[in-house]
C-alpha cells in the first residue's frame, strides 16, 4: 500500500469504535493493534509520558489470545494512570518512595480486561495527582503534543498526551479537582468525568477518597462513554460505589436549555482569546437549537474555595501522613507544600466547611432546576511550562477556576473542545449536570464537538460522522434481554413477535455470567449470574415490549427460568431470561462459546 493511502487507512481507524469494527471486519487484528501503539510510543520518544510500560511481548500474547470480537474493546490499547493498579505492574503515583507491586488489578482494569481492553503501561502525573498542571513529577514532564511550550495539564498529564498524540486511542485518569478536564482542554481531546461511584475506585490510591473518580480521556465522547460502561457498576470492594445505572445514550434534545453565567461573573485573568472562543462555543449552541439561560455562579466560586482553603486538604495529607513523616525529601516541594497543611483542620472546621457545602448543594440543585446542564470554559486560559515552574501553585489554582466545585457538588462533567486559538492553543468547554446523567452530556456533547470540525488530538485528525444512537424502548415499554430460543430465527422467538415486542439491538452482557444448555424442549439455555468479571460476555439481542405483553410474556415462562435483571456491557439494565441455580446441576457449561447460536451452530455441525 502505497504511503499515503496507508496513512489514510490508519486515520480511520484511530477512535475507539473504528478500531473495534476493523478487527470485526477482519482487517486489522487486535495484535497489529497493539503492536502499533508500541511502535508509535517508540517513535513519538517522550520518556515522561509513562512511568512503566508493560513488556510488548506480554501485550502482543494477550491480544492474540482475545477470542470474541463483539466485545466492547476489543484487543484497544489502554495506559492507566499510575496510581491505578495493574496487576504485577509498580503502583508508584509518581513517588518511588511509595511505589508498591499490586497483585490484583483495580476493578476498573479488570473490567477493561474483561471487555478485551490490553493494559499497555502506567502514566505519569501530578505526583499523588494533586495538581492540574502535569509538571509535578520527579519522572519528567510530558511534551505537550498540539503546542510545546504550554503545559500538558494535570494531574492526569500522560495519560492524556498519550492519547492526545495517537500512542493510544483510550487512556484513564483520575478527577478530584479537575484532572480529567484541565488535561483534555489543553491536548485537544475528550475527557469524561463521571458520576462519584459510577466507578469503583477499589486498587486506585485516593487523593480526596471522598471526591475521587476515575475519568476517561479519548477523542470522541462515544468512546469515552463506551469505556464508562464497560466499568461502571456498583462494587462491594469500594465503599464509596454507587448503584447507578447507565441510562443509553440518547439523541440530541429538541428543547435543550444549557446555564451560562450571569454577565460579567466569568474570569479569564487577562486572556481575550479564550474569552472570544467561550462567546463562540454558547453561540454555537445557540445554533444548534438550545436555550441559553442566565444563572448566578458565585456560589460554584464559593464552593470551589472550599476545597483547597477548607478542610479537604486533610485527605490528601492523610494518604501520605507516613511519608511526609518518614522520608519527607521523597515528595516533590510544591505536593508537600499543599499536603501538609491537611494537618491544620479541626473537627470543627470540618463539620461547618459541611455545613456551608450543604447549603451550597442546594443553591446548586435550584440553578439545575432551571437547566438541562451548564456549560463553561473547562480552563479560563493557558500557561506555558515556564511560567507554571516561575509561578506553580497560583497558576495551577487559575486551572481550576470552574473545576474544583464539581465533584464537591456531586455533579458529571464533560470535557470537550470548542475551538483552535489564532495562537495554536486549544480552547475547551466543560457541560457539568447533577450525578446520574452522564450519558445525557454524552449525547448532547458528541453533537457539539461534531459541529466544531475540529480535527481530532494533536494530529488534527479527521472527524468521522456521527454513529446513529440505537433503537431504544418508549416510555411505556420494557426492554427484554433474549439470550436463547427467544432470539431472532429461533424457535420461540414467535413468542415475543406475536407480543409485537420489537428487535432494538444485538448486545452483549457484561463479564458477569455463565451460560449453561438445559435438558429442555425445545432446547434452551439457562444464563446464571456470577461474581462481576469472573464469568464471559454473552451475545444477546434486546427487544421491546409494552407493559401489558410484559406480563402475559412473564406469566407464560416455565420454569427452571425466570425474569430477572439482566447487565448489557454498556452498563444498561434489562428484564431477561435467568436460570434457577439448582437446575444447572448436570448442565453443559457452554459460556466458552460466547452465545446459544454459536453453540446450536456447532452442535448442528455434530
Amino acid at each position: 500500500m502505497p504511503c499515503r493511502a496507508r496513512d489514510e487507512a490508519n486515520h480511520v481507524t484511530e477512535t475507539v469504535a473504528a478500531i473495534v469494527a476493523a478487527h470485526r471486519a477482519g482487517t486489522m487484528t487486535p495484535a497489529q493493534t497493539v503492536a502499533r501503539s508500541y511502535q508509535r510510543i517508540r517513535e513519538h520518544n517522550d520518556p515522561a509520558i509513562f512511568i512503566s510500560l508493560r513488556d510488548e511481548k506480554d501485550a502482543h500474547a494477550e491480544a492474540g489470545r482475545l477470542a470474541y470480537p463483539w466485545l466492547r474493546l476489543d484487543g484497544r490499547p489502554v495506559p492507566v494512570q499510575d496510581n491505578i493498579d495493574v496487576a504485577g505492574l509498580p503502583t508508584a503515583a509518581a513517588c518511588l518512595a511509595f511505589s508498591y507491586v499490586p497483585a490484583r488489578d483495580s476493578t476498573a482494569v479488570a473490567r477493561l480486561r474483561a471487555a478485551g481492553a490490553i493494559i499497555i503501561g502506567k502514566t505519569n502525573l501530578d505526583q499523588f495527582a494533586t495538581g492540574l498542571v502535569g509538571v509535578r513529577s520527579p519522572y519528567g514532564i510530558p511534551r505537550n503534543p498540539v503546542r510545546g511550550d504550554l503545559v500538558p495539564g494535570g494531574s492526569s498529564s500522560g495519560s492524556a498526551v498519550a492519547v492526545s498524540a495517537g500512542l493510544v486511542p483510550l487512556a484513564l485518569g483520575t478527577d478530584t479537582a479537575g484532572s480529567g478536564r484541565v488535561p483534555a482542554m489543553l491536548n485537544n481531546i475528550v475527557g469524561l468525568k463521571p458520576s462519584l461511584g459510577l466507578i469503583s475506585n477499589a486498587g486506585l490510591v485516593p487523593a480526596c477518597r471522598t471526591l475521587d473518580c476515575i475519568s476517561v480521556f479519548s477523542l470522541t465522547a462515544d468512546d469515552a462513554l463506551a469505556a464508562l460502561a464497560v466499568m461502571a457498576g456498583p462494587d462491594d470492594a469500594d465503599p464509596f460505589s454507587r448503584d447507578r445505572p447507565l441510562a443509553p445514550l440518547t439523541t440530541f434534545p429538541a428543547k435543550l436549555k444549557l446555564g451560562i453565567p450571569k454577565s460579567g461573573q466569568l474570569i479569564f485573568f487577562g486572556d481575550r482569546e479564550a474569552e472570544k472562543a467561550y462567546g463562540e462555543a454558547c453561540k454555537r449552541w445557540q445554533s444548534l437549537g438550545a436555550e441559553l439561560v442566565e444563572f448566578d455562579l458565585e456560589p460554584f466560586y464559593e464552593t470551589a474555595r472550599l476545597l483547597y482553603e477548607g478542610p479537604w486538604v486533610a485527605e490528601r495529607y492523610l494518604v501520605i501522613r507516613d511519608l511526609l513523616a518518614s522520608s519527607p525529601d521523597a515528595i516533590h516541594p510544591v505536593t508537600r507544600e499543599i499536603t501538609i497543611g491537611g494537618a491544620r483542620p479541626t473537627a470543627a472546621d470540618t463539620f461547618s466547611a459541611l455545613y456551608r457545602l450543604q447549603a451550597l448543594r442546594r443553591v446548586a440543585e435550584r440553578t439545575f432546576a432551571q437547566c438541562d446542564a451548564i456549560v463553561l470554559p473547562t480552563a479560563p486560559t493557558v500557561y506555558s511550562t515556564a511560567d507554571v515552574l516561575a509561578n506553580p501553585i497560583e497558576l495551577n489554582s487559575r486551572l481550576g477556576t470552574y473545576t474544583n466545585f464539581v465533584n464537591l457538588l456531586d455533579l458529571c462533567g464533560l470535557a470537550l473542545p470548542a475551538a483552535m486559538r489564532p495562537d495554536g492553543a486549544p480552547f475547551g468547554i466543560t457541560l457539568l449536570a447533577p450525578a446520574g446523567r452522564d450519558a445525557e452530556l454524552a449525547g448532547i456533547g458528541r453533537v457539539f464537538h461534531a459541529d466544531t470540525g475540529l480535527g481530532l488530538g494533536a494530529k488534527a485528525l479527521p472527524q468521522q460522522p456521527l454513529a446513529a444512537v440505537p433503537a431504544q424502548a418508549g416510555p411505556n415499554e420494557i426492554t427484554i434481554a433474549a439470550v436463547g430460543a427467544h432470539l431472532s430465527g429461533m424457535a420461540l422467538n414467535h413468542e415475543l413477535t406475536t407480543l409485537n415486542a420489537r428487535l432494538l439491538e444485538e448486545a452483549v452482557t457484561a463479564p458477569d455470567y455463565k451460560l449453561y444448555a438445559l435438558d429442555t424442549t425445545p432446547p434452551k439455555p439457562g444464563m446464571l449470574r456470577i461474581e462481576a468479571g469472573a464469568g464471559h460476555a454473552i451475545k444477546l439481542e434486546l427487544w421491546a415490549m409494552s407493559a401489558a405483553a410484559f406480563g402475559k410474556f412473564v406469566a407464560a415462562i416455565p420454569p427452571p427460568l425466570a425474569i430477572g435483571t439482566v447487565r448489557p456491557a454498556d452498563g444498561r439494565q434489562a428484564k431477561g431470561f435467568i436460570v434457577e441455580p439448582a437446575a444447572i446441576d448436570g448442565a453443559k457449561d457452554i459460556s466458552a462459546y460466547g452465545g446459544w447460536r454459536a453453540f446450536m451452530a456447532e452442535k448442528a455441525k455434530a
